[in-house]
């Protein structure tokens, strides 16, 4: 008998035999998989530290309306995101957190919360189609998804949508399958709030993609009814109401502010540029995702895959009804759309738990099948291809090895086997919670302490602690070469821009402290620039470090004139 898959069994029973109990050990299991790295790791270039950095000039300017990246216009997106950020820092500031401003993990909170949301938001909205302990296990698989782990470390907007996401199609789920008669309770009469409010906030993090999602999948459903009279159980005039009511005074205000730019650069550049092609090199062919899956749905994506049959199986049944127009509408809109970025489907992720849960509970998940134990050997394969990458980076950057995280990484992979054998032994229920274990595991050997270690990948930090550690305050600075935004996030909203060496050499030559950072290929014209100052700057170090953005070495030399 094996004693730990004894004491999983009786504490999924436990957990299952009240929701305050499976939310808490939700909660607990959530935070076991995304607090390891959450204030470690460092600003994430690029998208995390522009909406830092923008949230840090709200804070700065007091201006709660509009966005902006030091002078430059961020708009993008809406401005949920950015309030809640500002919360999180204020509060941060409030309880005395040392230079709260620069500490990325304050702006992380937002999404830290939105993701334990979505694992939570996951186990209510499948209790609409599973039992307790199921639903449970399905919250538990979120939590351990690879794709919600990394959005719950970033602070930008997907882990929020997420939850935003799964509240609705709970709400919307629950509405279809009253009608059709699939629902074993009646709905609550507040169903339609949490309904609308979750759209509500999603319209003010990130536009129409929420409504997106569930107006494809009401669509689809109405197509199949020939009807739309089971949406009014969520009561659209009121919820419509609702959703002005809450978005419609920033909108105003913005579109006063900027005389509507913010409208034509969020929708006729920002989205429909993503529709017409690839932004950012973000561009990927259809399939990607279906590619990519594998990675970001790890652990359960292999299982996953063996569910497909099921689904078509019983595609005429309510309850597979509706997870499909949950899941294949949207996910084709994506596919289709040029510009690829993996957490675009993470919206789609409780609605495959929840079709791999009632295939397995229906014995819809065959071992014997062809191809089962190659898909599931997927389960090792995947985090050994990690585990591959983050040695193979800490030796070939720096030189050494995660010493720490060895162990702890070899012990996710022996639990990622024993899924796999517990799998093929007919245990699925079981396996799967072996995979949630895994995946905890995994979490704490990566974000914890493997890519921590990357001394490399930590320029910014690095060049801005050289900075603060000058002995004249408040220096002015100039950066060539380097022009990430984790280092405006972390030097100053003052930070020039320079574009070579004699630009920096100008810089250093006007009174007052001033502190140049040159990267060695845009060095040139540095040394001539500065030959004739009487006062001549030194050179007080050199960083070295790695810039994914680019995949290049970096040599930064750090000058001042005090």
């Amino acid at each position: 008998m094996n004693p730990f898959g004894s004491g999983l069994d009786r504490l999924t029973a436990f957990a299952s035999v009240s929701h305050w109990r499976a939310c808490l050990l939700l909660v607990l299991l959530s935070l076991g998989a995304f607090l390891p790295g959450f204030a470690s790791l460092p600003p994430f270039d690029r998208d995390e530290p522009r909406f830092a950095q923008a949230t840090k000039q709200m804070l700065e300017t007091r201006d709660f309306v509009d966005i902006r990246f030091q002078e430059e216009a961020r708009h993008k997106k809406p401005v949920g995101i950015y309030w809640l950020q500002s919360a999180a820092v204020s509060a941060g500031e409030a309880l005395g957190v040392p230079e709260a401003r620069t500490q990325i993990w304050l702006y992380r909170i937002p999404s830290l919360i939105g993701a334990i949301g979505t694992v939570l938001l996951t186990y209510w909205a499948l209790l609409a189609f599973l039992s307790p302990p199921l639903a449970l296990l399905g919250g538990a698989l979120m939590a351990g998804a690879a794709l919600l782990g990394v959005e719950a470390r970033i602070a930008k907007t997907d882990a929020v949508l997420a939850a935003c996401a799964v509240a609705t199609m709970g709400a919307l789920a629950r509405a279809w399958l009253d009608w059709t008669r699939s629902l074993a309770f009646v709905p609550s009469r507040w169903n339609w709030l949490v309904f609308w409010s979750a759209t509500a906030l999603a319209l003010l993090v990130k536009g129409p993609i929420v409504p997106m999602v569930w107006g494809l999948a009401v669509v689809v459903l109405s197509l199949r009814e020939r009807t739309l009279r089971w949406f009014y159980a969520l009561k659209p005039g009121r919820g419509l109401l609702l959703c002005l009511v809450v978005v419609l005074p920033w909108f105003v205000a913005i579109a006063l502010k900027t005389g509507g730019d913010f409208f034509s650069e969020s929708v006729g550049k920002d989205m429909l540029g993503k529709v017409g092609e690839g932004q950012e090199k973000h561009w990927g062919p259809p399939g990607l995702y279906l590619v990519l899956f594998f990675g970001t749905y790890w652990p359960a994506a292999a299982l996953a895959a063996m569910a497909i049959p099921f689904a078509w199986l019983r595609r005429r049944e309510p309850q597979v009804v509706f997870l499909l127009a949950w899941i294949v509408p949207s996910w084709l809109v994506f596919e289709a759309v040029p510009t690829k970025l993996p957490h675009y489907v993470l919206p789609l992720y409780p609605a495959i738990t929840a079709l791999l849960l009632l295939a397995m509970l229906n014995g819809g998940i065959d071992r014997a099948r062809r191809g089962a134990t190659a898909t599931a050997l997927l389960v090792v394969l995947v985090p050994t291809a990690l585990v591959g990458v983050i040695l193979w980076g800490n030796w070939t950057l720096d030189r050494t090895l995660p010493f720490v995280a060895l162990p702890i990484l070899a012990l996710a992979l022996a639990f990622a086997v024993l899924c796999v054998r517990t799998f093929l032994a007919g245990h699925t229920e079981r396996a799967l919670w072996r995979g949630v274990v895994a995946s905890l595991l995994l979490g704490i050997g990566v974000y914890g302490f493997g890519v921590p270690s990357l001394r490399s990948l930590h320029t910014s930090p690095r060049l801005a602690e050289t900075v603060r550690a000058l002995p004249c305050a408040a220096p002015k600075v100039m950066t060539v070469g380097y022009r990430e935004p984790s280092l405006v996030f972390l030097v100053g909203t003052d930070l020039a821009m320079g574009y070579d060496g004699a630009a920096a050499a100008g810089f250093l030559r006007e009174p007052g402290c001033r502190v140049a950072l040159v990267e060695a290929r845009s060095a040139e014209g540095l040394a001539e620039g500065i030959a004739g100052l009487t006062l001549a700057p030194r050179l007080v170090t050199t960083i070295r470090g790695f810039n994914l953005n680019g995949g290049k070495r970096l040599s930064i030399a750090v000058y001042v004139k005090e």
